[in-house]
């Protein structure tokens, strides 16, 4: 499975004192896992805004310590700044990063609002994409009266607490109430423009936003506003919804630069807004020279962007994500007025930890660490990688014949099976260091204490799980190895003629992976005490390796027949 990532943006009522926000913040990062990312203080709003990531338990973990910290550090009833506030955390709401659901994510503020509650008697208000009624999905409904008004909010039953105590009691009047929620990641971006002036950026900026522009009298600049018949102003919307956006001159780099901040990346993707810019500005005479990115970015951001313009190029989207990110980077000229570093700037890769991961290593590293005298790496991660450089070969074809001179009109058919040839390769290069894993979980069971009866069940419990771990392990080697040799097979068949023998090489590869990984399901079955367990995946594995070998055959005689 995938790993989840969610990110927490708690803002405390603190903005001034610097060693009390620096021991709130840094509370976060004694849950393993959890990486802080950014501490934005504001003297005058007396607010600290507060950014860090991680899986979603571990996110709530964090936050429940961080703002317990912020309950003890902060008296709201001596509190003042300009900023609206009801609270020492004042909201803290979680944003979706990696394979979460909006819906997924509300369900973790519930659970974090509802221990918010119960273990530190502070209320709980859920607003946004977390809110459980209408009238409070607005955040500033949930806030009206701020600290001052909320001995008479907590009384009031439309106002109850969605979690936590409906009193004023001495713990409330220090600590305030805090609003949670679930909403969409915002994305602060910025176009640069060929041009100093902040009135032609405006323009394009009104073409773009929500907001639009106001219409005024015969469409003159000067002229009278328009008015509806309640005498407001009437607008013309622009083209994306939830897009703001501004000119502005920056003195830093002599350009006018249109700054939009995107509030929902799936509705308002961010290529989509810098197409219609450079078509926007194209009309007025102007150029789009390059953009921004203010701040960290979830991976998800770039990898669209970069599969965006390489299909309007009509080139295969079969390959790594990193080489999608470069196209991404070159393609918005994001590396126009900086260097763009990825790990620096992506969420995803700020959280890697690659220190002890095999894939990592480079060629010469990973064979001698295979002929070292540890047992593992071993046969199941080889299997593993054999598989993976086996699917590399087969979406290699695939690229290749997506590029072949003359056969342009059929770039996307190719472009396909690259993308599953890449999936099968990236799931394949993940197996190879589960399998250590596989072989490390069992190794760490063994070491559990067995002094008692209860220590010596509790540890053949965890022998046993760790056993059947280490069994389908390999097993799903076998599943995804078998399954990549469609590409090998269609590539044998229709692939570019030239490169029919590399179909054929990840084809014999992905069979030595399948029946590799099937003498370590055999293996390790001996030790699992569940026969009826053992007795299916030993019926399905030979199952998949006569499958796999009768595969192989036939892409072997296409090949022959071609060479």
């Amino acid at each position: 499975m995938k790993r989840q990532l969610i990110e927490c943006v708690p803002n405390i009522s603190e903005g001034r004192d610097t060693k009390k926000i620096n021991e709130i913040a840094a509370i976060v990062e004694t849950i393993d896992g959890v990486k802080l990312l950014n501490v934005d203080s504001g003297k005058a709003t007396n607010r600290t805004v507060i950014t860090f990531v991680g899986e979603p338990q571990q996110v709530i973990d964090a936050a429940l310590l961080l703002i317990k910290k912020a309950q003890s550090s902060i008296d709201m009833s001596k509190h003042s700044g300009e900023h609206p506030r009801m609270g020492a955390t004042d909201v803290c709401p979680l944003v979706p990063i990696a394979n979460i659901s909006m819906q997924e994510t509300a369900n973790w503020a519930h659970k974090l609002g509802e221990r918010i509650g119960n273990e530190l008697n502070i209320p709980i208000y859920c607003y946004e994409n977390a809110a459980k009624e209408e009238k409070r999905r607005n955040l500033a409904n949930c806030r009206s009266g701020e600290y001052e008004g909320l001995k008479q909010k907590l009384v009031d039953a439309e106002w109850k607490p969605d979690f936590g105590p409906a009193e004023f009691n001495d713990s409330v009047a220090r600590s305030g109430a805090t609003a949670i929620s679930a909403r969409d990641f915002l994305v602060a971006y910025n176009i640069n423009l060929n041009t100093t002036s902040t009135r032609r950026a405006n323009a394009i900026a009104f073409d773009i936003r929500e907001a639009g522009r106001l219409l005024r009298e015969s469409n003159n600049p000067g002229g009278k506003l328009l008015k509806d018949e309640n005498g407001e102003p009437i607008r013309q919307p622009g083209l994306f919804k939830h897009v703001k956006g501004i000119g502005w001159f920056i003195e830093e780099y002599g350009v006018a630069q249109i700054s939009y901040n995107l509030t929902n990346i799936n509705v308002s993707p961010l290529h989509m807004v810098f197409d219609k810019t450079c078509e926007r500005s194209q009309s007025r005479g102007l150029r789009v020279t390059g953009s921004e990115l203010v701040g960290l970015v979830p991976k998800k951001v770039l990898i669209d962007a970069g599969t965006h313009f390489l299909k309007k190029q009509q080139r295969s989207i079969g390959i790594s994500e990193k080489e999608i990110i470069k196209i991404a980077v070159k393609s918005l000229g994001l590396d126009e007025l900086s260097p763009f570093i990825l790990e620096e700037r992506v969420i995803e890769y700020m959280l890697e930890d690659t220190s002890n991961q095999l894939v990592d290593m480079n060629l010469v590293d990973f064979a001698n660490e295979t002929s070292s005298e540890s047992p593992a790496p071993g046969g199941g991660s080889i299997s593993a990688y054999c598989g993976a450089m086996g699917a590399a070969l087969g979406t290699m074809v695939a690229n290749l014949s997506a590029h072949k001179r003359g056969w342009d009109e059929r770039w996307e058919e190719f472009s396909d099976w690259a993308e599953k040839g890449i999936e099968y390769q990236n799931e394949l290069l993940r197996l190879v260091d589960e399998d250590t894993n596989a072989f490390n979980k069992i190794m760490e069971a063994f070491r559990l204490p067995k002094d008692s009866d209860e220590e010596k069940a509790l540890r053949q419990e965890a022998i046993q799980e760790a056993t059947k771990f280490a069994i389908l392990t390999p097993f799903k080697v076998m599943e995804t190895a078998y399954d990549s040799m469609q590409v090998m097979k269609a590539m044998a068949e229709i692939g570019n003629p030239n490169s029919v023998t590399d179909a054929a090489v990840g084809a014999l590869c992905a069979r030595t992976a399948a029946r590799g990984a099937f003498l370590n399901v055999k293996i390790n079955c001996g030790d699992c005490v569940d026969q009826q367990f053992v007795s299916d995946i030993l019926e399905k594995g030979q199952a998949l390796v006569d499958k796999a070998t009768e595969l192989e055959n036939y892409i072997m005689k296409v090949t022959e027949g071609k060479i």
